[in-house]
């Protein structure tokens, strides 16, 4: 294995899976999230990295394609690398295998590296000394665009759980695709499958945040979510593409 790539293999469990023996969909991202974290500290730029010069990776988009969602039972192959960088921006990809070598799920990312104290974006390229080819190959290649913004036809209001907070003492970003995914109720959700979801991250939220509401407007097999704390605050917004079971 290159150090330019990150491959893993592990077999998705029983209770990473939903009623239908489909991968979670917060199971999904908090494993990219992961591949991200784990490949970023052996390439010099992760966790160690930061905390010992007080600036923090931020992600501001994930795009996810889910070919096929990942059964219960199969051995998956995860695959991440750094894939475009320029000044401001860094871009990492993401691939999901099945055990024939079939592709899963197909993903890219993008962040930022800010300083902690001004909450300020920095200059990659005067933080990092190392500068990814512009060969690289591309597991989905997609503009980070701005969302649409929508007319809400119902808001879902809850409250953040103790488990929704990670290490860096805000809500995980995994939590967000499951209060998307969530909000389209019961039936919905029963009735269709995820085949593909789009998060654009904003503002973090606090854990001592008393309510989070979850605007939703659902068009056929398209669903539109913005994540707020308030009436102005938006701190997120997702699109979910389904199609039905």
């Amino acid at each position: 294995m290159s150090d330019a790539k990150l491959v893993k293999h592990s077999e998705l469990l029983a209770y990473q899976c939903d009623r239908y023996g489909n991968m979670r969909p917060g199971i999904l991202m908090n494993e990219l999230q992961g591949m991200g974290d784990t490949h970023a500290e052996m390439l010099g730029c992760g966790r160690t990295f930061i905390h010992e010069n007080n600036i923090a990776w931020v992600v501001t988009h994930y795009l996810v394609d889910i070919v096929e969602m990942p059964r219960n039972g199969e051995v998956l192959e995860y695959s991440s690398w750094p894939a475009v960088q320029d000044n401001l921006r860094a871009t990492r990809d993401f691939e999901i295998h099945g055990a024939d070598g079939r592709l899963l799920v197909r993903a890219t990312s993008q962040w930022i590296l800010i300083d902690l104290e001004r909450r300020m974006p920095l200059r990659i390229n005067e933080h990092l000394n190392r500068k990814w080819p512009d060969d690289v190959r591309r597991a989905y290649d997609r503009k980070f665009e701005k969302f649409a913004d929508f007319d809400a036809e119902k808001t879902h209001v809850l409250k953040c759980r103790f488990d929704d907070i990670d290490e860096n003492q805000h809500i995980n970003n995994a939590v967000y695709a499951v209060w998307a995914t969530e909000s389209v109720g019961y039936e919905y959700r029963d009735a269709h499958v995820l085949r593909g979801i789009e998060l654009n991250y904003k503002r973090e939220i606090n854990p001592n945040t008393p309510q989070v509401y979850i605007d939703v407007r659902t068009d056929g097999l398209v669903t539109h979510h913005r994540i707020r704390t308030d009436a102005d605050s938006i701190n997120a917004q997702i699109v979910c593409y389904w199609e039905k079971r």
